[in-house]
């Protein structure tokens, strides 16, 4: 099959590549800085413009694109950059896919576990209706934009995706420091739900819902979820470092900034991937142990 990816260059994007590329599958990188070589088109989301041509004839689109809602503080101006960079890039992606002669059978859309806010020790699922504040509201948003898609008949899956646990980039990368230090501990209370993932079962539930029969939210994370107690005690066990100093919520507040420290750290969100389940899948790596174990080891 070839599938078309935006978003190519990021983590995620690049461990799928090379994925698809083992089993066969023929990638296009849909990219911003115009095709470098025969597999590759350009797009610009912000314009509103993509080379059509070039994706005609792609059996999947896989949109991964969109700015990171923690590399800077949430000022008014950053919260709107986070928003536009979901909504504009996939309305386009879903608009371009629904007036493709033929279209894709699929497209499979970035979505986040940020639909859901803070709730607690609640038991979260697909059916579950989203939460309150800046988050949720994003993420609504972002999932209504590819209603062109489905509209058009194109099977429809928006990527519910959790915490990805891998080494090279990401939330993992940035507390190894101070846990090999052995200065990492819980943050606050530690009773705040994780919902996590490996990388390997990330790209490998999307290379599943390229065909699996399934169509509107998934949620991508662990089937076991675990609080940020546990997530710190694991974590130290498997460097072999002492997790025993608690982390004030003065630190990354001043760091991150009030809001974005309490929806990225002290949000707690029990999330269940139950339709990923039931379609089928099987997890690699079903416990946080076994998932931390394979990042470090990678």
């Amino acid at each position: 099959m070839e599938i078309a990816i935006t978003g190519s260059n990021g983590l995620i994007g690049r461990a799928l590549t090379t994925a698809l590329h083992a089993e066969g599958h023929r990638v296009r990188r849909v990219v911003r800085s115009g095709p470098g070589g025969p597999d590759e088109l350009a797009w610009d989301p912000a314009a509103g413009t993509i080379d059509a041509a070039r994706l005609a004839g792609v059996g999947a689109v896989v949109h991964l694109a969109g700015e990171s809602i923690a590399e800077k503080r949430w000022t008014d101006e950053q919260k709107q950059k986070i928003r536009e960079s979901r909504t504009s890039g996939t309305t386009l992606i879903a608009r371009t896919v629904a007036e493709l002669e033929p279209r894709p059978q699929v497209l499979l859309s970035a979505s986040a576990i940020g639909w859901y806010g803070d709730r607690g020790d609640t038991e979260l699922t697909e059916e579950s209706p989203p939460g309150e504040g800046f988050l949720p509201e994003v993420v609504q948003a972002w999932e209504a934009s590819t209603a062109p898609a489905a509209g058009a008949g194109v099977r429809t899956v928006m990527l519910r995706t959790g915490i990805v646990l891998t080494a090279g980039g990401g939330a993992l990368a940035k507390q190894l420091p101070l846990f090999k230090l052995g200065l990492g501990g819980r943050l606050g209370s530690g009773r705040q739900w994780i919902p996590w993932i490996s990388l390997d079962d990330e790209v490998g539930a999307m290379v599943h819902l390229l065909t699996a029969d399934l169509a509107g939210p998934v949620n991508l994370t662990g089937p076991e979820p675990v609080t940020n107690a546990e997530f710190t005690k694991t974590l130290g066990r498997v460097l072999g470092r002492p997790t025993l100093l608690p982390v004030p919520k003065f630190g990354p507040a001043l760091l991150l900034g009030r809001e974005l420290a309490e929806d990225l750290l002290y949000s707690s969100a029990k999330v269940l991937p139950r339709r990923l389940q039931e379609s089928g899948y099987t997890f690699r790596h079903p416990t946080l142990e076994a998932a931390l174990r394979s990042a470090l080891a990678s």
